[in-house]
């Protein structure tokens, strides 16, 4: 995004871009093989085969918050902390913008890692042995691979992503489809129903937080580059499809393979556990398209990571992005590999806490938005200068949301008072921190008319 009214919207001489390019954005960034852990991990909850493939279905619908924030995006062409400052203020903006890039930064850093031991894994069928030197090297070819997609414009990167779509989306189905025959029906349509509250509420829901909700801070990054005449429905449906297609089917699978590979989604190597169910002519391809799966996630987290450091009025220019973001995922996965594979475990847990800011800041959001959708939002209310500085409303909502969300979650390192019985060791709490932060929102704006003013 270039300058332009004070760099709140993309020029119109870059939106030029067509429904179909988020599909393929979508699509790509759901193509990982990891999905088949999600599947697993959903009939972990003691669910039945009916129950697991209705909870994998319902939590991938989790993409229409990405898809309305999308069409929110295409109709203002603004990208997405962009748009939040009208829901919080310029500056009450600022907390959950950080919290946002912490979220893609961190998560970058997590899949660079992944990818780095899937290369590692790679280099085992070659017969080299594994060292620190071959791990660094690992490494850096995965980062660079990361690193060379921030060069690219946003034309580029749709065309990359469809790249990606067709290659690694069909090397993705052959791995498929070559591991479904060893399913154990038997057992798999033998697995009786369990609790719906206790079991498949639960299942949804961390599904959900680490799909739908987690990607929703990057909807309108993507949106705001579309002709503003293109429909608003090809653009949800686009950005819907094209993430339910392959995030459903992989998890799908994953549920299926829950019955030959029981400990795939406890397992601290999920990849190493699928790679050896495979036949071995097939390990190269396989641990290639692993690879291939996590890159179009790692290029979307680096594209919005950056976005979200403009919005919270840090200018840098492309290469001095990619510098910031290149050192923290490159030093953060050096700690891991070679320091301490604990932290990784916590700050996985951290980023997870995290979502519960996400989740209540993506509900108000949308609650405010639609309060003003029909009059559309006044571009001076985005000035990071202007005189909306705080939203009462979006900055008291958001904050009922993430603390009921804390009081009903339970980590290794954080435990909520009310964290206990179908609340614990799942997401609900990040899912009733979106409903609070909704719901507060929706009460509290009839009774703050000044709600636009400088505080």
């Amino acid at each position: 995004m270039t300058e332009n009214k004070n760099m709140i919207t993309v020029p119109s001489e870059e939106r030029i871009g067509k429904p179909n390019d988020l599909f393929f954005i979508w699509f790509a960034a759901n193509i990982g093989i990891l999905g088949v852990v999600y599947g697993a991990m959903i009939v972990g909850f003691q669910l039945s085969f009916i129950q697991s493939t209705l909870a994998a279905l319902i939590a991938a619908l989790s993409f229409v918050l990405v898809g309305y924030i999308s069409v929110i995006g295409k109709k203002n062409g603004i990208t997405t902390f962009m748009l939040s400052r009208a829901a919080f203020g310029t500056k009450g903006n600022w907390i959950p913008n950080f919290l946002g890039w912490l979220n893609l930064v961190g998560w970058l850093s997590v899949n660079v890692v992944t990818g780095t031991l899937i290369l590692l894994s790679l280099a085992t069928i070659f017969h080299i042995d594994q060292n620190s030197t071959i791990t660094l090297i690992c490494l850096l070819i995965f980062a660079t691979l990361v690193l060379l997609s921030g060069l690219l414009d946003q034309q580029q990167l749709a065309k990359l992503q469809t790249f990606f779509t067709y290659v690694f989306g069909g090397l993705t189905l052959i791995i498929l489809v070559i591991l479904i025959p060893q399913t154990d029906f038997q057992q798999l349509f033998s697995m009786p129903n369990g609790s719906w509250l206790k079991g498949f509420l639960p299942a949804v829901s961390i599904i959900m937080a680490g799909t739908g909700i987690s990607w929703s801070i990057a909807g309108a990054d993507y949106s705001a580059y579309q002709v503003p005449t293109n429909k608003n429905n090809a653009i949800m449906f686009s950005v819907l499809f094209g993430a339910i297609i392959p995030l459903f089917v992989i998890m799908f699978v994953g549920i299926l393979l829950s019955t030959s590979l029981p400990n795939i989604a406890t397992s601290a190597n999920p990849i190493d556990v699928i790679a050896h169910a495979l036949p071995s002519w097939i390990s190269v391809f396989y641990f290639i398209t692993a690879v291939g799966g996590l890159i179009p996630q790692c290029i979307i987290s680096l594209k919005s990571a950056r976005v979200n450091l403009e919005t919270l009025n840090i200018q840098v220019s492309n290469r001095g992005s990619l510098m910031i973001h290149g050192a923290i995922m490159i030093l953060i996965p050096v700690y891991v590999l070679f320091i301490s594979q604990d932290f990784l475990y916590n700050f996985q847990l951290f980023l997870g806490l995290l979502g519960i800011g996400i989740a209540s800041w993506a509900a108000v959001f949308i609650a405010d938005y639609y309060f003003n959708r029909k009059s559309g939002y006044d571009l001076k209310l985005l000035e990071p200068k202007g005189s909306h500085s705080f939203n009462k409303t979006g900055i008291i909502s958001w904050s009922i949301g993430v603390i009921i969300g804390f009081l009903f979650t339970n980590t290794d390192f954080f435990s909520g008072p009310f964290a206990g019985g179908i609340f614990r060791d799942n997401s609900l709490g990040l899912l009733l921190a979106f409903a609070c932060g909704y719901i507060a929102y929706v009460l509290i704006h009839p009774f703050m008319s000044d709600r636009r003013e400088n505080k």
